[in-house]
């Protein structure tokens, strides 16, 4: 498998290099040269199947010839050794539950999957890599986590200041050995403003080996197709149409859903939950793309303005028309946002974490008055991350699971930057320190 820049199709590059590099040399988004399609028989008999074989089906193309079969399948094996369960929530209305993996949040299977295939080339090499992230929350601690102690490799997160959750910001700044934090006097697009600006330093990368492990990694981005196989695995009917709301914030998640479908899997629509970050919604009405300023809410993964995977999703959906009949987005604030948590508590009893409660919102929105559609909304992080925002609404206590109990008490180590310059400085000088 060779991967092209969206910004031009000059250069290939296979998928150890793209993983390695991140972004490539024009600043562009790297995207699969060509995706076949699955065969008709797998997908109508994923049941069948256990969860690797089904993910080593679905990821194999895009790896190529640079990873063999028993080496992929013991990454795998290290990605996804937990559970996603489909749960009934209401009518034609079920979740997946995508938390629980080591960080209690859906980017542990990208992260885990990068750090892995990282470590794998990393076997052949003495070079020492630097991953560069920018997190809104959830990111920073599945790299963090999926990448601590791995071989040849030093992990920088940006995260903003005042802008994640206190359990959050413990998962970033308490790990020490490989993983350092910056937090940034900014907001999550001031952080990923960061990291794209150093991919094009030359005279920063002529220093440090750098890559990227946000979801604008290929590595980070495809493995996220796994969920929705997962998802019409459990389902097991094929009688209705299907509809996924994904909450969306930087859009890697969904677009991973996208590329899902064009493998062939029996997916209708698309529904991209959003919360007051209402890019992309505005988009789809007016064709005007438009990023305002970051606004701060309870869902705070998905406080992005600017996301940097909708490229790619305009590259699979190719014409705007196209987009609009197979793509919906929808923007809530955060009342509506705990309205949805107290509404599902009390007539499910279930609970929701404040960005599945936006994803549950689009569902319910889009199946409005439709009889035809199943829907699925995607649970992507534990509720106790966002325990000071749900306790209070449904006056219950959560229970703190042992692998967020066993960081509280821990110090918080990070590095305060506010400019480009700060942190390029420092990296530089770290660098020279190793």
């Amino acid at each position: 498998m060779f991967y092209r820049s969206l910004k031009s199709s000059s250069k290939l590059v296979n998928f150890e290099e793209a993983v390695k590099k991140g972004l490539a040399e024009d600043g562009g988004l790297f995207f699969p040269q060509k995706i076949k399609k699955l065969k008709k028989e797998f997908i109508e008999n994923l049941e069948k199947f256990s969860n690797i074989d089904i993910a080593y089906e679905v990821i194999k193309q895009f790896i190529g010839n640079e990873i063999n079969e028993n080496d992929l399948k013991n990454i795998l094996t290290k990605t996804i050794d937990y559970d996603f369960p489909l749960v009934d929530i209401e009518k034609n209305v079920k979740t997946l539950e995508l938390f629980h993996g080591p960080t209690l949040a859906f980017k542990d299977v990208g992260a885990r999957f990068m750090a892995n295939c990282l470590g794998h080339f990393n076997k052949k090499s003495n070079k020492l890599n630097t991953v560069l992230v920018a997190t809104s929350g959830d990111t920073g601690a599945a790299v963090a986590n999926g990448f601590l102690d791995v071989k040849g490799t030093n992990v920088v997160i940006l995260y903003p200041k005042n802008m994640v959750s206190e359990i959050q910001e413990k998962q970033l700044t308490t790990n020490k050995k490989n993983i350092t934090a910056f937090r940034v006097n900014g907001t999550f697009d001031d952080c990923q403003q960061m990291v794209k600006k150093a991919f094009t330093d030359k005279e920063l990368n002529n220093e440090l080996n750098l890559t990227s492990a946000n979801s604008i990694n290929v590595a980070r981005w495809l493995p996220q197709m796994f969920y929705y196989f997962f998802a019409i695995k459990h389902l097991k009917t094929f009688n209705k149409k299907i509809v996924f709301s994904v909450p969306s914030g930087n859009f890697g998640n969904i677009c991973a859903g996208a590329i899902a479908m064009k493998l062939g899997l029996p997916v209708d629509q698309f529904v991209a939950s959003t919360n007051s970050n209402d890019t992309i919604p505005r988009y789809l009405s007016s064709k005007n793309y438009k990023p305002k300023k970051t606004i701060p809410t309870i869902s705070n993964a998905m406080d992005v303005s600017n996301p940097s995977n909708f490229i790619r999703i305009e590259e699979i959906y190719q014409d705007f028309n196209e987009l609009k009949n197979n793509f919906s987005s929808y923007s809530f604030d955060d009342d509506k946002t705990i309205n949805a948590v107290k509404s599902v508590y009390k007539n499910s009893n279930y609970i929701l974490d404040p960005h599945g409660a936006v994803g549950y919102l689009g569902l319910k929105k889009f199946l409005a008055n439709k009889t035809d559609f199943i829907g699925i909304f995607l649970e992507t992080a534990h509720p106790i991350k966002f325990s000071n925002h749900i306790e209070n609404k449904l006056n219950l206590k959560l229970k703190i699971p042992n692998s967020i109990s066993k960081i509280l008490t821990k110090e918080k180590i990070f590095t305060d930057v506010s400019t480009y310059s700060d942190l390029k400085k420092i990296l530089i000088i770290n660098q020279k320190k190793n």
